[in-house]
């Protein structure tokens, strides 16, 4: 359960801090004002909220782990909310990612 739990953690969190900072660019480099930049400052906000959720207590790991959520994240929102294609090597980039989150969470310690 705490695996699904953490899996969890790390989808919202990635919704809010990449959600918040299209909102952020939408708000920025596609005109849109103020209150996309204010929707997406809270995003972020609540980004920083959700990652203390996470079971393990340790910042450098969980940070360090969201790092990979981020990267496959980025591009599936590109995918669906853009009509990014990604190639490849970003496939392939985002799968090693994923497969380093797993080790850094996951990995058994003793």
């Amino acid at each position: 359960m705490t695996i699904v739990r953490s899996l969890v953690l790390f989808a919202v969190a990635a919704l809010a801090e990449i959600g918040g900072a299209w909102l952020v660019w939408q708000g920025v480099r596609e005109q849109r004002g103020l209150l996309w930049i204010g929707a997406g400052v809270i995003a972020l906000g609540l980004y920083g909220f959700v990652a203390t959720l996470q079971p393990d207590a340790h910042f450098g790991r969980i940070l360090a782990a969201y790092g990979g959520v981020f990267v496959a994240g980025s591009l599936a929102w590109g995918m669906v909310v853009d009509g990014f294609q990604p190639d490849r090597w970003d496939v392939i980039g985002a799968l090693v990612c994923l497969v380093g989150v797993a080790v850094i969470m996951y990995a058994p310690r003793g």
